[in-house]
């Protein structure tokens, strides 16, 4: 049965070769932020892969929130908003392009995508960048147009890999806003991530140095 409330992870192991990333891996999102955080090669951005679909468990099963009941396609298209570390913009197209091609797969009218993009647009200080292709913006604002790619149909699952890395503090204000008032109504939002300015915007906390194994090494340096 599918919990039409939560993400459920049950007994996931996955990984790279020889090398287990997960090794039955238990864990229940709600509705909100959370936050995962741990050392590099943890395991955060291989978890957001395989709840979007990205990546398929080797064991275990990923229950989505009703109606997706599991990674597919359409809820890739529809109801799922990823932001990658590589950001992943479409660079022969300006950022109405990349936001309104997002929503022509998703079944969204011109109309609704015009008016979500200049919400989004106006919200994250892109307005007069609307026209631009990503390679003549700078690396904030490239990462502030994935948030509102990502935002932009109103997905159900939002998951964002390293949303604010390099960012200084001004730009990370700006999402950590966003984020934390302008979620779609019970959206899931999971972020990979170890900046800790994002803390105070978190529901729940998930630290992958006390939960996995692959590197706690680590600690005995630390």
């Amino acid at each position: 049965m599918t919990d039409g409330g939560k993400i459920k992870c049950t007994n996931i192991s996955f990984r790279y070769g020889k090398e287990f990333i997960f090794d039955s891996f238990s864990h229940s999102f709600k509705p909100g932020i959370s936050l995962i955080k741990g050392y590099s090669g943890c395991g955060k951005s291989t978890l957001l892969k395989l709840i979007a679909g990205y990546l398929a468990p080797q064991k275990g099963t990923i229950r989505l929130p009703a109606p997706w009941h599991k990674p597919s396609k359409r809820f890739q298209r529809e109801g799922l908003g990823f932001v990658f570390q590589q950001l992943n913009l479409l660079p022969l197209a300006n950022l109405s392009g990349n936001l309104n091609l997002v929503c022509s797969l998703a079944g969204i009218s011109k109309k609704v995508a015009k008016e979500r993009s200049d919400l989004l647009f106006g919200k994250l200080g892109l307005s007069d960048l609307r026209k631009k292709k990503p390679g003549a913006l700078s690396g904030g604002q490239q990462q502030r147009a994935a948030i509102a790619r990502a935002l932009v149909k109103s997905p159900k699952v939002l998951l964002l890999d390293e949303p604010t890395s390099g960012l200084d503090d001004d730009n990370t204000k700006v999402i950590k806003k966003l984020l934390d008032s302008s979620l779609p109504r019970n959206c899931f939002c999971i972020l990979s991530s170890h900046d800790h300015r994002l803390e105070e915007i978190a529901n729940e906390i998930i630290d992958f140095n006390l939960r996995l194994p692959v590197e706690r090494h680590l600690k005995e340096v630390a």
